[in-house]
């Protein structure tokens, strides 16, 4: 008895330092990633499929319970994180053709899928139709991961429908896999009673998440949580909307989200200590969940269905997610390459393989097959589309390299109140805030670093490279003060016009532009990039010198790239007014600018 004791022990002891071992490797792989720009939640993909009891690790697994338990809790907290992080502003920007690609696209998407795996799996509709929509969402977090580590950004338009798409085809994915699994388990019904289910759980998870989200927010604002707890409690909250709108039978990942997006879009306490720690934890659980999902795959299994499940994949890729794309986005103005890219940017991620464990958990006829051809789907995209979509987006001339990385920025809640937060800055030698001392008027100098000392701003004037700057700032425009204290190099040929050597990059949009400077664009025109906005005034290809008018401001192609603006400068318009005048002009105009419109 006592040995079987120790050797239970040691078992967890060892199960303990395997865990924590994978949790550093967690820790560690966004560095990995950076360096390779490969998928890396696919190595844990792979490293439970070797753990597995068909693998070297020979553990045997095959708890189908307990990996839905965990993949549902661990796409809850990635959906809560999506919407906490999506803009109201640019929510609403795309908000029609987002939505139709994460509803009329999934549905497309499905159907075009179906017949494929009802020709090769010789299946019925209704459960090819299951298939179809087990693999029919998109996986944008791997999607924007591959992005960012290869140092592009997408046009604004473009990412910001990625974004949120990737946000609510995912619970649309889920409400369609669970109804047609309650359809093919009860046996009977009609498909005018599933869509009616389906209509209930979408506005029943509409109406609980912005509730729960104004009560997270009513909660974080209004009683003194102790220092620390802010985090833990927002994500707590979120797993308690979740499990209570699942509860009510409403759609508990579509209520999640939307909580996510309230909490997101309102002044709330800590706020950037719950973004912090919730990426810590999404990051987590989505290793948890793709190494358990890995454990419940037979290599061997999987071979028996290998070519019908590579036919859906390429089906996916080639036919049913570009169809869909170019449907939803017709009556919206994409530019076709921006189309393909949408198109190609349907990278499917856990979300399907977490979806194809429900017909296991309820054992339908063909569980495992879902299951696999999930599984064969999941890890083609991952390899062909990962690898391949920072190439694509530079093909389309979606996406810019990043020239100037941008700084650290610290950021302190102040207890007692909402509207300021203190933001800190390394000062560089190139900023624009060190070499012109331009600062909106919302931010003020609070204090200055220098020297482990700490200075009034009075004290440290003039302000040095290497020290750093403390200012208050509205929450919700702190991000916009990076590009005061970005390192920029200097242009290879100075103009003494440019406005402070102040530039802004090609992909920023006329509306952003107008926004930081007061100017007035039309509407329309809001979402289009300067790189654009350069093609279209010009109608010609630009050249670097070109200079084209906005308002009061003329717009410089400063820095080029395959044909295209990457970076603006800002100036006044040509005249005859001699340099120096021009120069004390431009001085003037930045001051009063940032007075008035700051």
């Amino acid at each position: 008895m006592q040995s079987h004791a120790i050797t239970l022990l040691d078992t967890l002891s060892i199960g303990i330092l395997l865990g924590a071992l994978l949790v550093l490797a967690g820790i560690m792989s966004s560095l990995v990633a950076t360096r390779f720009g490969a998928p890396l939640l696919l190595v844990f993909l792979i490293v439970g499929m070797l753990a597995g009891e068909a693998g070297p690790g020979g553990i045997k697994f095959d708890d189908v319970r307990v990996a839905y338990v965990v993949g549902s809790i661990a796409l809850a907290l990635i959906l809560f994180d999506g919407g906490l992080r999506t803009r109201l502003t640019t929510f609403r920007s795309v908000l029609a053709p987002a939505a139709a690609l994460a509803t009329v696209g999934v549905m497309i998407t499905a159907g075009l899928t179906a017949p494929v795996a009802r020709y090769l799996l010789d299946m019925s509709w209704s459960e090819s139709l299951l298939v179809g929509a087990v693999v029919a969402s998109t996986d944008a977090a791997a999607v924007f991961f591959l992005v960012h580590a290869r140092g592009l950004r997408l046009r604004p338009r473009v990412g910001a429908t990625l974004e949120v798409e990737s946000g609510s085809n995912d619970p649309f994915a889920v409400l369609l896999t669970v109804l047609l699994v309650e359809y093919l388990s009860a046996g009977e019904g009609s498909w005018g009673h599933v869509l009616a289910v389906l209509a209930e759980q979408a506005v029943l998870g509409t109406i609980i998440g912005i509730l729960g989200g104004r009560a997270i927010v009513f909660v974080l604002n209004r009683l003194a949580l102790a220092q620390g707890l802010h985090a833990p409690f927002v994500t707590t909250s979120a797993l308690v909307i979740f499990g209570l709108a699942s509860g009510l039978h409403a759609s508990g990942f579509l209520a999640v989200y939307l909580a996510g997006l309230v909490v997101g879009n309102r002044p709330t306490r800590a706020h950037n200590t719950v973004v912090v720690f919730l990426d810590a934890v999404t990051w987590l659980v989505q290793i948890v969940m793709f190494v358990m999902l890995g454990l419940l795959v037979w290599p061997q299994r999987l071979l028996e269905s290998i070519w019908p499940a590579l036919a859906i994949a390429a089906t996916l890729m080639f036919i049913a997610r570009p169809v869909a794309v170019f449907v939803c986005l017709a009556p919206f103005r994409f530019q076709w390459r921006e189309k393909a890219f949408i198109s190609w940017v349907g990278l499917r991620g856990a979300v399907g393989i977490f979806l194809a464990s429900i017909p296991l958990l309820v054992d339908l006829p063909y569980a495992y097959l879902y299951f696999d051809i999930a599984f064969v789907v999941v890890l083609t995209s991952l390899l062909v589309q990962g690898w391949t979509i920072p190439a694509a987006a530079r093909r389309l001339h979606l996406a810019l390299p990043r020239h100037d990385p941008l700084p650290r920025r610290v950021e302190l809640d102040l207890p007692g109140q909402l509207e300021q937060e203190i933001v800190g800055y390394p000062v560089s030698v190139n900023s624009p805030y060190l070499k012109r001392g331009l600062l909106p008027s919302w931010a003020r100098p609070t204090l200055v670093v220098r020297e482990q000392k700490i200075l009034s701003p009075a004290e440290a004037h003039p302000v040095r490279q290497g020290d750093y700057v403390y200012l208050l700032a509205p929450p919700e425009r702190a991000q916009a003060l990076d590009r005061f204290f970005v390192d920029m190099p200097p242009p290879a040929v100075p103009d003494p016009r440019l406005l402070g050597d102040f530039f802004v990059s090609g992909d920023v949009t006329l509306g952003a532009l107008a926004e930081i400077y007061g100017l007035v664009v039309a509407p329309e025109d809001a979402e289009m990039p300067l790189a654009d906005y350069f093609v279209e005034e010009s109608r010609r290809r630009p050249k670097q010198g070109d200079v084209v008018q906005l308002g009061p401001i003329a717009l410089v192609a400063h820095r080029m790239a395959s044909g295209r603006v990457t970076s603006v400068g800002l100036r006044l318009a040509e005249d005859d007014t001699p340099p120096a005048t021009i120069s004390g002009r431009i001085k003037k105009l930045a001051r009063d600018l940032w007075k008035r419109f700051g």
